[in-house]
Order: C-alpha cells, then sequence, then structure tokens
C-alpha cells in the first residue's frame, strides 16, 4: 500500500493525471468506501477537466461522509466549470454552513468563503460585461463532460457544434444534468449507416450531434426512432433553427502545460483528439489518437477516444475493437464498458449490450447515465419489466432527464399503462419543452390509443418548436390515412419527405395512399422509388418486398378502372402463389420467376383512367352517399386502437346497401310460389344443392365464393350463395384500402392444404396489445376451462399433452396468468376453442386456438390463432350454407314478415347466428371483422330493419362471437343492445341501385376518395 502511495505521490508531482486515475481506480476497487481516495480522483479527474467524474466521485463521498468539506470544494468547482452557477453556488452554501458548525478545517472554510463571495463578485461583473473573447481552439469539453451552452455568447458562436459524450444541452447556459452522451446506438442509425446530424435527441435518449463546421458529409445523416415495437425517421434539423454557442476557456491547460513533460504533453494530445470529436472533426481526432497509441499502444483513454470517433462515423465493429482493448487495458475503466455496451446495442445487439451496461454498473453504481442507458437498450429488446425498472431508478436520480422520462412513458406504453404513460411523456416535456423525441413520443401514444384531437394538437407544437421536424409530417400522414383522409396524408408525407427525402416509411405510405386515390402513376412511382432505396435493417425490407405486390396490385387496378366493378375480382384473377407471398410478406423472387406480371402503366391505363367527372355526383348518387355514410359509421368499434375513418364508413354503408338491394331481390323472388316451384325443379335437375332442401342454394354454378351474381342471375332461377353475398362486402373491402391484403383463404396457392392461419396477440412478449388485451382475462378464463374440460392440450406439433395429474388440474384452476399455465404444461401449446354445430346435431366444430408459446425473457405470445385447412373450410362451409338457408326460411316463410313481430325475431336470430360462424370461421387473410358486421347490417336492411345504434364501448363483436361456445349464447351476448335498436325502415327503396350508381372501378374509387376533397 505505500508503494502505491508513493507512486501516486510521483504521478501527481509529475501531473501524469490520467496514470494516477488509473492507480486510484485500482486502489478504489479494493476500498470503495474510501472518502480520500475519491476526493484524490476527483482532483485528478479536475486537472483533466472530466468535470462530470469530479462531481460523481464528490457525490459518492458525501454520501459516504456528508460534512467532507474538500469534496464540497471539488464539486462546487466542476459544476461551476460546467456553466451550473447556481448549482455551484449551492454546493459551496452547504459546505460553508457546515464548515462554520465545524471549524475543525479553517483553511477549507476560508476556502469555501472566497468560493461563495468570487461567485457574487462574478455575477455582478457579468451584468456589465457579458461577452468573453476566444478562440474556437481553446473549446472546453472534454471526454464524458456535458456541452456548456450560452447563447448569449454571439461572438463566439460555432454553427453546429456538439459534443462526443454530453447526454444533453440545453440553451441559455443551463445543461442537463443527464450523464454522459451516450454513443449512436440502434435507433440513431440510418440508411447508408450515417449518424445524425440533428440536434433532436434520438431514440436511445442521447443528444444527437450537430454537424460540425468542417465535417465530412458522410457524417450527415437521418435519425431513426422506434414507437410501440415500430421504426420511424426523425428529421434533421438546421442550424439555423437554434442557435447556440460553446463556452470558451482560454486557460485550457495553460497552467498544466510543461514541453519537458511526455504525460502532460500526452494529456494534452488527448485534450485535443477529444476537442476534435467534440467538434465533428472524426478524421483529425482519430490521427491524434493513432499517434498516441503508436506510443502507447494501450493507453486506455485514446482508445475511448479513438473508439468514439468511430462510432459517431458509424464504424461501429471498429469502436468495439477500440473499447476492447481499452478493457483488457483497464478492466476497470467504467467509461469503456459503457462505451462498448452503447456500440453494441446500436448494432442490435442487445443482449451484448445489457451485459456490458451492467458491468459499467460496478464501476459506477446506480449511476442515472447508465441507468437510463441500459433502460432503453432494455427497452429495445423489449424486456419492457427491466426496462420499467432502471428507467424509474434513473428518474428518482435524475429528476429532470426529459429523455429518461420519455423512454419510461414508452415502457409504461408497452406496458398497457396508458395513463401514467402519459404523465412521464409530459413531465419529460416540462423539463425540456424543445426535446422533439418527448413530443414525437406523445404522439405516437395518441396515435395507439386512436386519440387523433390530442395528436393533432401535440404535433401541431412540435412543428412549432422545428417546422422542419420530418417525424410530425410522417405522424400526422399516418393519423390521416388511418382515418380515411388520403389526399391529407399525401400532402403531409410530402413535407416530410422534403426534409427527409430517403425515408422509405413516408415513400411507401404515400405511395399507398396515391394507390387507393386512383393516382395510379405518382402510386407507382413512389414504388419504384422505393424498390430503388438501399437499406440497412429487416423491417424496411419488408416494406420492399410489400411494395413490389402493391406495385403490380396497382396497375392490375389501373387496368380495371373504366371497366365494370363486377370485372374487378382479385381472388380469381390473381395468381394464388402471387396472393400467398403478398400475405405472408415473403420475398419476391420466386413470385417474379413463376408468375404472370401485369403490364406496365401505359399499357395497363389504355381502358381509361380516373377522370373529373367521376368526382362529380348526381343528386341520387349523392344521397347514396350520404345514406351509405350514416349506415357505415355503425362498423366503428368504440374501443381504444380502433380510429374513426370516414373512407371506410361509406365502404361499408354503400356495401351494406348493396348486399340488402341483392339480397332483398332474391327474397322476392323466392316468396313467389310459382319461382320456387321453378327453383326447386332447377336445384334438383342440376343436383347442385349439398343441403337438406330449402329455398336458397348453397353454391353458384361456379362454385367459387368469388362469382358476382346479378339480376339476371337471380331471375333466372339460381339463387345467392352465402359465399356471394358475403363476397359484396369483400370486393368493396379490397377496394377501400388496396394495400391490404385482403382475399378468401381457399383462393391462396397449394400451400392452403397445411393450412393458411392467421395471428391476433393479446399479449407480446411483455408488450400488451392496445387493441386486443382487454379480452386477455376472458380469453385466459376460456382456456382454463378447455384444459379443465378436455383435461389435454396439444402442442406445437399438434401431439396431445395430458394432464389428467390432479396436483396440475388443482395449479390450472388458480393459474392467474398465461405464464402460470405455460409452466404447467411445460411447453409451448394450443387449445381450441368451443364452436357447436346447429346443421349437424353433435357435432363440434374447432374454433380458434388459444396459443401460448415461450419467447424466452421477454415473456409469452399469448394469441388467438384461426387455421383454415381444406377439412375445417368444408365444415365451416356446410355450417354457413345451413344458416344462410336458415335465414332465407325465416323470411320467406311469411309473404309480409314485417307484420309479424315473431317472424322478424327469428330473422334476427338467425342473422346473427350466421355472423357467429362467419367470425369463427374466419375464411380471410384479414378484415373478416368488418365484413361480418357489413353484412349483418346489409342482411338487416334486406328485411326492412334498421340498425340505429353504434357498437357499445369496449365491445368487439368477432371477439364476442369467438367467445362464445355456441350460436345461441353469442344471440344472448349481442342482442341487449342490439335488439332494441332495430326500427322497421322502408328506406332501402328510395335508394338508386349502388351497382348502377357506381357502376365502373373507377367510380368506385372516386365515391370512396370524395370523403377527403
Amino acid at each position: 500500500m505505500s508503494s502505491e502511495r508513493a507512486e501516486l505521490a510521483r504521478l501527481c508531482s509529475a501531473r501524469n493525471w490520467s496514470k494516477a486515475i488509473r492507480l486510484l481506480d485500482s486502489i478504489l476497487a479494493r476500498s470503495p468506501s474510501s472518502i480520500h481516495d475519491l476526493c484524490n480522483r476527483a482532483f485528478c479527474y479536475s486537472h483533466l477537466e472530466l468535470h462530470k467524474h469530479v462531481v460523481k466521485d464528490c457525490d459518492r463521498a458525501l454520501q459516504l461522509e456528508p460534512a467532507l468539506l474538500q469534496a464540497y470544494v471539488l464539486k462546487g468547482k466542476a459544476l461551476s466549470a460546467l456553466d451550473k452557477k447556481e448549482d455551484a453556488l449551492l454546493v459551496w452554501k452547504q459546505g460553508y454552513e457546515i464548515a462554520v458548525r465545524d471549524t475543525t478545517d479553517l483553511k477549507q472554510l476560508l476556502e469555501l468563503e472566497e468560493l461563495v463571495s468570487s461567485v457574487k463578485i462574478c455575477e455582478a461583473t457579468e451584468s456589465a460585461d457579458h461577452v468573453i473573447d476566444a478562440s474556437p481552439c481553446d473549446t472546453k469539453v472534454v471526454i464524458s463532460e456535458d456541452r456548456v451552452v450560452d447563447k448569449s455568447l454571439t461572438a463566439t458562436t460555432m454553427a453546429d457544434t456538439k459534443t462526443v459524450v454530453c447526454e444533453e444541452a440545453i440553451g441559455n447556459s443551463k445543461v442537463s444534468s443527464n450523464g454522459d452522451t451516450k454513443l449512436p446506438n440502434q435507433n440513431n442509425k440510418v440508411e447508408n449507416n450515417k449518424v445524425s446530424s440533428s440536434p433532436v435527441k434520438d431514440s436511445t435518449g442521447t443528444q444527437a450531434p450537430k454537424k460540425a463546421p468542417k465535417q465530412d458529409k458522410k457524417n450527415k445523416a437521418k435519425v431513426v426512432k422506434e414507437t410501440n415495437g415500430r421504426a420511424d425517421d426523425v428529421t434533421d434539423r438546421s442550424s439555423s433553427d437554434e442557435s447556440e454557442t460553446i463556452l470558451l476557456d482560454q486557460t485550457l491547460f495553460a497552467t498544466k502545460i510543461s514541453k519537458s513533460s511526455k504525460s502532460i504533453s500526452l494529456d494534452f494530445r488527448l485534450s485535443r483528439g477529444i476537442a476534435q470529436v467534440n467538434e465533428g472533426r472524426y478524421d483529425q481526432a482519430i490521427s491524434i489518437f493513432d499517434q498516441i497509441l503508436r506510443e502507447t499502444p494501450t493507453y486506455p483513454e485514446a482508445l475511448i477516444g479513438r473508439g468514439t470517433a468511430y462510432a459517431f462515423q458509424r464504424e461501429l465493429d471498429s469502436a468495439i475493437s477500440d473499447f476492447t482493448k481499452a478493457i483488457q487495458s483497464n478492466p476497470s475503466a467504467g467509461e469503456a464498458w459503457k462505451r462498448r455496451g452503447q456500440a453494441r446495442a446500436a448494432l442490435g445487439e442487445f443482449k451484448e449490450a445489457i451485459e456490458d451496461l451492467t458491468k459499467a454498473l460496478e464501476f459506477e453504481p446506480n449511476s442515472p447515465d447508465i441507468l437510463h442507458e441500459r433502460g432503453i437498450v432494455n427497452f429495445k429488446f423489449k424486456d419492457y419489466n427491466s426496462a420499467l425498472e432502471d428507467l424509474s431508478t434513473c428518474v428518482k436520480r435524475d429528476k429532470k432527464n426529459s429523455s429518461a422520462h420519455t423512454y419510461l412513458g414508452l415502457t409504461l406504453s408497452a406496458l398497457g399503462e396508458y395513463k401514467r404513460a402519459e404523465d412521464e411523456h409530459l413531465i419529460g416535456i416540462k423539463y425540456d419543452e424543445s426535446l422533439l423525441d418527448c413530443w414525437a413520443h406523445l404522439a405516437q401514444l395518441y396515435l395507439d390509443l386512436a386519440s387523433p384531437e390530442k395528436l393533432l394538437n401535440c404535433l401541431e407544437k412540435a412543428i412549432q418548436i422545428d417546422s422542419r421536424f420530418a417525424k410530425a409530417y410522417h405522424l400526422r400522414g399516418i393519423l390521416y390515412h388511418g382515418m380515411g383522409r388520403h389526399r391529407s396524408a399525401i400532402k403531409e408525407l410530402s413535407i416530410a419527405l422534403t426534409y427527409e427525402s430517403s425515408s422509405i416509411e413516408c415513400l411507401y405510405l404515400r405511395a399507398s395512399c396515391h394507390h387507393a386515390i386512383g393516382e395510379y402513376k405518382a402510386a407507382i412511382k413512389d414504388y419504384d422509388d422505393v424498390l430503388d432505396l438501399e437499406l440497412d435493417s429487416m423491417d424496411k425490407f419488408v416494406l420492399q418486398c410489400l411494395a413490389f405486390y402493391q406495385k403490380e396490385m396497382a396497375l392490375y387496378i389501373a387496368s380495371k378502372a373504366n371497366l365494370e366493378f363486377s370485372q374487378f375480382n382479385i381472388d380469381d384473377d390473381i395468381d394464388p402463389l402471387f396472393k400467398e407471398y403478398w400475405c405472408k410478406r415473403l420475398h419476391p423472387k420466386n413470385v417474379a420467376e413463376k408468375v404472370y406480371r401485369q403490364p406496365p402503366l401505359r399499357i395497363s391505363l389504355r381502358s381509361g383512367r380516373l377522370s373529373k367527372q367521376d368526382f362529380k355526383f348526381t343528386k341520387h348518387q349523392t344521397t347514396l352517399l350520404l345514406a351509405a355514410d350514416s349506415i357505415g359509421k355503425k362498423i366503428q368499434y368504440n374501443c381504444r386502437g380502433f380510429l374513426p375513418n370516414q373512407r371506410q364508413y361509406r365502404m361499408a354503408g354503400l356495401a351494406a346497401i348493396e348486399i340488402a338491394q341483392k339480397v332483398s331481390k332474391a327474397w322476392r323472388f323466392l316468396r313467389n310460389p310459382k319461382n320456387i316451384a321453378k327453383l326447386v325443379r332447377r336445384r334438383d335437375k342440376l343436383n347442385m344443392s349439398q343441403n337438406r332442401g330449402g329455398y336458397c342454394s348453397t353454391s353458384t354454378l361456379s362454385g367459387s365464393p368469388t362469382s358476382s351474381p346479378n339480376e339476371d342471375r337471380v331471375f333466372s332461377g339460381i339463387s345467392l350463395s352465402w359465399q356471394d353475398v358475403y363476397n359484396i362486402a369483400v370486393k368493396w373491402r379490397q377496394i377501400s384500402e388496396p394495400c391490404d391484403p385482403v382475399v378468401w383463404v381457399n383462393k391462396l396457392s397449394e400451400e392452403f392444404n397445411s393450412g393458411f392461419g392467421s395471428h391476433t396477440p393479446m399479449l407480446l412478449g411483455q408488450a400488451k396489445v392496445v387493441r386486443y388485451y382487454p379480452y386477455y382475462q376472458r380469453v385466459l378464463e376460456t382456456a382454463k376451462t378447455i384444459m379443465l374440460d378436455l383435461k389435454y392440450v396439444n402442442n406445437a406439433e399438434d401431439r396431445a399433452i395430458f394432464l389428467t395429474d390432479i396436483e396440475k388440474l388443482k395449479k390450472i384452476e388458480v393459474a392467474s396468468s398465461c405464464s402460470d399455465l405455460y409452466h404447467i404444461v411445460g411447453e409451448t401449446y394450443w387449445v381450441a376453442t368451443r364452436c357447436d354445430s346447429l346443421a349437424f346435431q353433435g357435432r363440434r366444430l374447432e374454433g380458434t386456438r388459444i396459443t401460448t408459446q415461450n419467447m424466452g425473457k421477454t415473456g409469452f405470445d399469448f394469441a388467438i390463432r384461426t387455421p383454415c385447412t381444406p377439412s375445417r373450410w368444408e365444415e365451416y362451409h356446410e355450417e354457413m350454407a345451413a344458416a344462410w338457408e336458415a335465414i332465407c326460411e325465416a323470411y320467406c316463410n311469411d309473404t309480409n314478415p314485417t307484420r309479424d313481430p315473431g317472424t322478424l325475431d327469428a330473422v334476427k336470430d338467425a342473422i346473427l347466428r350466421m355472423t357467429y360462424y362467419w367470425y369463427n370461421f374466419m375464411p380471410l387473410s384479414r378484415g373478416s371483422a368488418v365484413v361480418g358486421y357489413i353484412v349483418l347490417l346489409g342482411l338487416f336492411l334486406a328485411a326492412n330493419m334498421d340498425v340505429t345504434t353504434s357498437i357499445p364501448p369496449d365491445v368487439q363483436v368477432d371477439w364476442e362471437a369467438i367467445l362464445s361456445p355456441d350460436p345461441d349464447a353469442f344471440v344472448e351476448a349481442i342482442k341487449p343492445w342490439l335488439y332494441p335498436s332495430i326500427k322497421i325502415s322502408r328506406c332501402l327503396k328510395d335508394y338508386t341501385d349502388v351497382s348502377c350508381a357506381f357502376g365502373t372501378t373507377g367510380s368506385v374509387v372516386a365515391a370512396l376518395t370524395s370523403v377527403d376533397p
């Protein structure tokens, strides 16, 4: 120990502060509670102007000994150097008061008294002369230090200057209390692997570096941030938006440099290298560090400095290599562990990043900086419980850390704590209203919760702060798209693209909007631009794959623009393999080689294109559109996460009216006794029906679920099948949002034989899915009931796992989570909900599968999955046919059913029963929920009954069907709120025929688009 003390004295005498610090590191590793060594290390840090490290060591010393006057002196000086004059004065006053009460150290008492007095004198002087004349080369910025900003120092303004490691810099001479700046991590990076030049904080909570005056072009890039598991772009901001100056220090090392001292020269060059990094001159900084490392290859500080420069250049592998060498040279270098963790996070190596940051915490226990960083990495790793713990601890120790608050908000949102999440975002904004990440994250929360008014207000404030904030326009575009206002969305996305021209998310969404409103030329151009981009992430590659399929679909629809809407038939016209790959978002290489491609746009548009005339509506068309809007709005789920969508309302209303018109014509035909006899004879002759007899045919001549019946077919004696009825709604759903792959599952490729399954999660890892988690408890209880009833479950290979053990059954009874059930079973499993048949007594159909899948540390995937195998399809086809026949019989048995309340009740129940089987069937790749309710509304209209109520809050009709064991249970669940609202109405006869009013595909697109002129 005495030899160590002698060596420490020698190093300090030689002004070799770096080596002295390393020696003190080893001493403190053995004796972490040595308050004098903590002060000694703080003293050494102060000579290297590593002021934040000074503050940390002094804080640790004061926790151990609150009356340690030397710590107050050093901490106050460090805060003063960081331009935190008020905080420095407060610290010195605290120390002075302690010294007065206990005058055992008169020297320290007098020093504190002088320091307090000097601050007061300095404040008086500054009020008279506030301009400092200095040179940029003397910039006082060092590794691990906060950037000191003073907007009043206009004489020394340096455009777009940034620090290496500052956590955040706030104007008006105030510096955030966040810790050291984080290296750019995964969400700093964007296309071309460039680091951000934006002063906006990136999604890791790090102040994104600004562009330096002479910074290389390659250092300029965008910041990407991910909100609730999705990746979104954040725009660059120009330096003109926020003028900042760097507080300069003309005395940097002036009293410390000795030309004959190699160690001092080394420290000076180290400081120069750090300054170059801080100013964005990464190549120059690397050159300086290279010189140092040629002389001293294992010099930890130089390795950390060079690694930091590499990290800002997105050369993350080189950065990690340097940080690793620094750790090998000095395993106690907590800074190296922290920075390597940040760099690994930037590469998406979250597990390794968390390990490094955890190691860094051993050297700086409860450091808010490291807790902040690890909390964000845990969030990225989707370990939200760990993120919650880290970020909660961070904000307790660093209450004004806006970035930590907003990431705590994101974490709480993922965990379903939406009110607390909103509060945390607002706290972050309270402490830093200019931090755009806070506004963007709060806006994302409102988008997830489907609160458009709050979202728009939030984005407007963000744009007031920075009119070039592309993320705000992008989010507004997403909102308008989700509300069916595609033209408005295009305007917002175009603004975003003026600031971030290579944003694939904005390009893809704008292409989708052009596509939906019939601007096919613009859509194709945007899709081509998406396909031409070079990407650096799998999420973005998926968008490129989708752009390939969407472009083909845009060309297909363009070719149908001036043809009858009946000729728009995706299910029969588009190759099954194409649809399979489109639905599954697979790489299009196989499709491109094997599937016939759509002709180019110039050929596709030969048949015509949307014209201005398509958007000029007659009086009858306008009346029809108004009626459709009124009817269609009843499809709205009044639950979290479901935005109101005017375009979808109109689509649903027009589809419901068309269904009602076609079905009512069929029923009028069937109520004529002569036609009934004719129909029965024709059916017997053709042997078309597979049912037990009755009024309605259950299949069309083609046998296709996608045929488009017309009036001639109806009156020729062939009635509507259930598939024909539902396909009317399917086609409207397909054209209303053509970028959604809505197709009949049995029209996919031969892989259909192995089953195509939908997947709707309630719990995804630890994240609670905002739309569907409200049904979690009911689904859990349903699963428990099935397990106790059957006493077995199926594993991932569909093999039975028996649960006959009494102890296991008792545990199932008291299980309170999907995690409990998983641990009882011991592996991934599924159970099928009950769905009793009406068509075949005693038959039980396979309903929906409730699945629990282990996702490791991040939790469980608890979801419902609906397989669609050929055998299951056949069973439900028979059930749907019987249910449809029952509706027709209930209505057509009476020539005037509206006069008999009993007949109408039977019709109502029959409609709900068929709806029940549709929702358990789920025969579409997506969109089954809205299609089912549209048909329900249309059938009530056909029976001269108008549904006048909206779906009650927190009710999702498809989930009610899935969780009902039989159709009668579903009827009992729905009719209390549905039946009282039903009014007898003959309004259907007042509407012009939908298929005549909007006869062409182009006119249909125009009708839907006109909701947002």
